[in-house]
């Protein structure tokens, strides 16, 4: 296990045989890069600065589902991508089960989200509309005079 607290991850290379890691309550963002973890299994990101703009946190999922093949247990919880009520009030269940369609369908080998088990329904929801379900931020309407 490894505790980390830091910006960068660079040094986390000479550690290929690592399988959780724990970057809770750092920076990181969506410009996360991880080096090839192939025995990480748990990796937990809570409290940082990951949120789901412009396609970024897309993109940093397929990152993970890259370099760390074996993971089954991710936390995301007290990010912007996390969508629930301990980041914004006005987000809901319906918000949250939408977001783990999405991490479902694009970490397909995960047996963990946040805190809760993954369903055989919600595999199998995620798999047929997971691809739909990306939590995005509507853009400012502008209105004409």
């Amino acid at each position: 296990v490894a505790f980390v607290v830091c910006r960068s991850l660079e040094g986390l290379k000479t550690f290929s045989y690592l399988e959780e890691l724990i970057l809770d309550n750092n920076l990181l963002g969506n410009d996360l890069l991880l080096p090839r973890l192939p025995h990480l299994h748990t990796l937990t990101l809570n409290k940082n600065q990951i949120s789901f703009q412009r396609n970024t946190c897309e993109i940093l999922l397929d990152h993970l589902a890259e370099v760390v093949p074996s993971l089954q247990y991710l936390s995301l919880l007290g990010n912007m991508a996390c969508p629930n009520e301990l980041v914004c009030k006005e987000k809901d269940e319906d918000d949250y089960q939408r977001y783990r369609y999405f991490v479902l369908h694009k970490l397909k080998n995960l047996k963990f989200l946040d805190t809760r088990k993954v369903t055989r329904r919600e595999r199998e929801e995620a798999l047929v509309r997971g691809a739909f379900m990306k939590v995005v931020k509507p853009k400012d309407a502008k209105v004409g005079a």
